[in-house]
């Protein structure tokens, strides 16, 4: 472990702390290595050709006109980046699908941004993580 100094203006500093409590962090320095972390791997996943594991959520009404078979003619095409699929369904009308797509990370991101696209999907939310160790 290296130490260093941070300088924060005091109501930065308190708001950094609530947060802390909020998550529930040990500690400060956790808390900072924890959003180091995140930057890096967000810094990274831009990268078009490297690897990387993303999980997609997809809330949809499976009753909307051909959404369903839409989603999965897309998905098949895509089949060499999608690991798992999950499928819940909400309510009578509502789905929600879950995702986890490995792959170059320009086309995984291609392919969750081509799924949210989809005429009909009510919400979608990519996340993305390297699947490269630190």
């Amino acid at each position: 472990m290296v130490r260093f100094g941070v300088s924060l203006e005091a109501g930065l500093l308190e708001r950094f702390d609530a947060l802390c409590v909020e998550r529930n962090y040990a500690s400060r320095s956790e808390a900072l290595r924890d959003m180091i972390r995140q930057t890096l791997l967000e810094e990274r996943g831009k990268q078009d050709d490297s690897l990387a594991t993303g999980v997609l959520s997809l809330v949809y009404d499976h009753h909307r006109h051909e959404l369903s078979q839409q989603l999965t003619q897309r998905q098949h095409d895509a089949r060499e980046c999608i690991v798992a699929t999950l499928h819940v369904h909400l309510d009578h009308h509502n789905c929600l699908e879950i995702l986890v797509l490995r792959g170059a990370s320009a086309k995984i991101r291609g392919l969750a941004d081509s799924l949210r696209a989809v005429r009909g999907v009510d919400h979608g939310m990519f996340n993305v993580t390297s699947s490269e160790g630190e």
